[in-house]
């Protein structure tokens, strides 16, 4: 059994589908991180991957993790300290850096509870989509530990400092309307549209040049580290790169001609 199942279709998206729903989808062991990191790695370097949807298989979109293996002081967690650490930054702390390396954007299609390092997980995707019966739970405290997979560092960025500090040391669950109403999810669907709708969302985006679409995902990915002055700098050197487009020059052209374009990621 696949741990991440990996489908691609004509469009150019991959649907990548965490499927272990007997831990409900746990992503803290090894085999899992491996797993995922090799399907990133796998759609980073197909040429014809547009957009990338992430879901998972079951009833819980992940647990985080693997709360068994916890209580049995297996998994990440050692009995040496200096162990521990090694653990988290040669596993699971190698997932956040993936995502952000990605050029391809990254729809999560969230389809059930998403907790602790699962939420965290939708964090590190650039667009999310909820269910209806979703919920998303930045719940390491309730376990007496630390977000210890970049969760402190994604979850602010995304619902800002205040809102991320009460689901961080609270570590109460919210459902998918909250989700929506802090803008920790662009939508929330019918739990049976919930695929249909991303990739729908993930086909708007297929359809746009490939090239130019990774750039934009890669200055918005910057915009949050580099001053307004580098930012520019780098945005003139990613337009200089896409006005030399075969596509820049179709769109170009089709809008003169009001004609659709056909772009082929040249």
């Amino acid at each position: 059994m696949s741990l991440v199942t990996y489908e691609q279709d004509v469009n150019g998206i991959i649907t990548l589908t965490l499927n272990d729903p007997e831990t409900r989808n746990a992503i803290s062991d090894q085999p899992m991180i491996e797993a995922l990191l090799a399907a990133l790695e796998r759609a980073e370097q197909d040429p014809d991957a547009r957009v990338v949807v992430l879901t998972a298989a079951g009833s819980v979109f992940s647990s985080g993790g693997n709360i068994k293996k916890m209580g049995e002081s297996g998994g990440l967690n050692d009995e040496l300290p200096a162990r521990t650490r090694r653990n988290y930054r040669e596993g699971i702390q190698r997932l956040p850096l993936a995502f952000e390396a990605l050029e391809i954007p990254v729809i999560a299609a969230v389809n059930g509870p998403a907790i602790g390092a699962g939420c965290d997980l939708t964090l590190m995707c650039d667009l999310r989509v909820a269910a209806q019966n979703a919920s998303f739970a930045e719940s390491f405290v309730k376990l007496g530990i630390v977000p210890g997979d970049g969760g402190a560092w994604l979850l602010p960025r995304v619902v800002g400092f205040s809102k991320a500090c009460e689901m961080a040391l609270t570590g109460d669950s919210v459902d998918a309307e909250e989700a929506l109403r802090i803008g920790l999810v662009s939508r929330v669907v019918a739990d049976d549209g919930l695929i249909d709708a991303a990739k729908a969302l993930a086909q708007r985006i297929a359809a746009n040049p490939t090239h130019a679409v990774r750039m934009t995902k890669r200055l918005l990915r910057e915009a949050g580290s580099q001053r307004l002055d580098q930012i520019l700098e780098t945005s003139a050197a990613f337009q200089a790169l896409a006005h030399a487009t075969q596509d820049h020059k179709e769109a170009v052209a089709a809008m003169l001609e009001r004609r659709p374009p056909h772009f082929t990621g040249r």
